[in-house]
């Protein structure tokens, strides 16, 4: 793939387009197209995702409104109490929380973090973005997600910016409200599916996420990693293969990964035939090294090691679960790795508003995208797929731990 093609497509693409907007459809279709393109036909497949619409949303402090986004599908009403900042999640803090609203030190919460608080007592939790530093004073939007709430109670919450959180324990604010209404709808996300046969009916599935989050483009996360599958697309096109490559862009990613533990779903009666999951997630950055997080035995992370020298293509290969869409194939028992550049967010920011184009080489995509091709070309051209099938018990205990099934220790 050309420099100035890859210069267009992260051009085209250069806008905000989260779970479930238009946006989102518009790039799906663009994708599906520059596989059209490349001549391999590709299809679009459909899955649910919960949205929701704010209508209104207030934060007040000792009766003074301050900026904030409202969370989506947190629900509608207005919840009055004392603010009790809560700077950690121990048990001891925690217990705190009973019949106040918390603040966080976070932009998020997770499954335990949140069962610990409704259990407590917490009547409806604040949390923060952003940097004082920054010179603009943005807020994301988040959502209360399904998987986080679980079988406990949904209450309010919203999102401050981190200058206004700060300033709350300046002026040792007593009381806040948090007031918001809201239309939660259940709306659709896509995934974005091609193929390229091989000579036996199994595949290596390549995967990256399109979708970005309320405020970024998303160049670096993740369209780097959708035009790394379209470059490793167009290099394999052409020859001839004995594993299938399956090419899986997902959307809903920055959610929860819910593209790709849509499509793990939809197609479970293919998964024992599907031998690699391949994932990008964040290449081709200026600054910054290339890792590949390996949930697959061991032998997987010396092979990266060694094709990196062989190919002088410096490789941090690790054993462990990377947060991303290689996690759902792990978890239902297909080998995964994930590749990506990983830099400083100094250098190649995301979830924000600076992650544009210009954090992104050209001249280190290529070279990127080369690696990952070559180290893809020769896994489908094995007579039989040399990564073995069984996940370890050390990666089973991580993707427990992740998927919020078993506490960190």
């Amino acid at each position: 793939m050309t420099q100035e093609l890859m210069k267009r497509i992260f051009a085209e693409t250069d806008f905000v387009h989260r779970s479930g907007t238009p946006e989102e459809l518009r790039v799906a279709e663009y994708l599906k197209a520059q596989c059209d393109a490349l001549g391999v036909p590709a299809w679009i497949e459909s899955f649910p995702v919960a949205m929701g619409e704010i209508e209104e949303a207030h934060v007040y402090a000792d009766g003074k409104e301050i900026p904030c986004k409202g969370f989506f599908c947190c629900g509608s009403g207005e919840v009055e109490a004392e603010l009790y900042y809560m700077p950690a999640q121990d048990p001891v803090s925690v217990a705190g929380a009973k019949d106040k609203i918390v603040l966080m030190d976070s932009s998020g919460i997770g499954f335990f973090g949140y069962q610990d608080l409704m259990k407590a007592g917490a009547k409806g939790i604040l949390f923060q973005y952003g940097d004082i530093h920054y010179p603009i004073d943005d807020i994301d939007e988040r959502d209360l997600r399904a998987a986080v709430v679980g079988e406990e109670q949904k209450v309010l919450c919203a999102m401050l910016n981190t200058a206004d959180a700060v300033n709350l324990l300046r002026s040792e604010t007593k009381r806040v409200k948090i007031s918001i209404r809201q239309r939660e709808y259940e709306g659709r996300s896509n995934n974005v599916i091609a193929e390229l046969p091989g000579k036996r009916d199994e595949w290596i599935v390549l995967s990256a996420h399109y979708d970005t989050t309320a405020l970024s483009h998303g160049s670096y996360d993740n369209m780097s990693g959708c035009v790394g599958i379209l470059g490793v697309l167009e290099a394999l096109k052409d020859k001839p293969l004995n594993y299938g490559l399956r090419l899986v862009f997902c959307g809903s990613e920055e959610r929860g990964l819910l593209g790709s533990k849509a499509y793990t779903k939809d197609h479970e009666a293919e998964l024992p035939k599907i031998a690699l999951n391949v994932n990008l997630d964040m290449i081709g950055t200026w600054l910054g090294k290339f890792i590949a997080k390996v949930s697959a035995e061991d032998k997987l992370v010396h092979y990266l090691s060694y094709i990196g020298a062989e190919l002088s293509f410096p490789v941090e290969a690790k054993q462990g679960v990377y947060s991303s869409d290689s996690t759902p194939f792990a978890d239902k028992g297909v080998p995964a790795l994930s590749f990506a550049r990983l830099a400083s967010p100094n250098a190649a920011p995301i979830h924000c508003r600076y992650d544009l184009p210009e954090v992104l080489s050209m001249a280190q995509m290529e070279k990127d995208i080369a690696f990952i091709a070559e180290f893809t070309r020769r896994m489908a051209m094995s007579a039989v797929c040399p990564v073995g099938r069984d996940i370890p018990e050390k990666v089973k205990t991580e993707l427990d731990e992740y998927l919020f099934r078993k506490r960190r220790a």
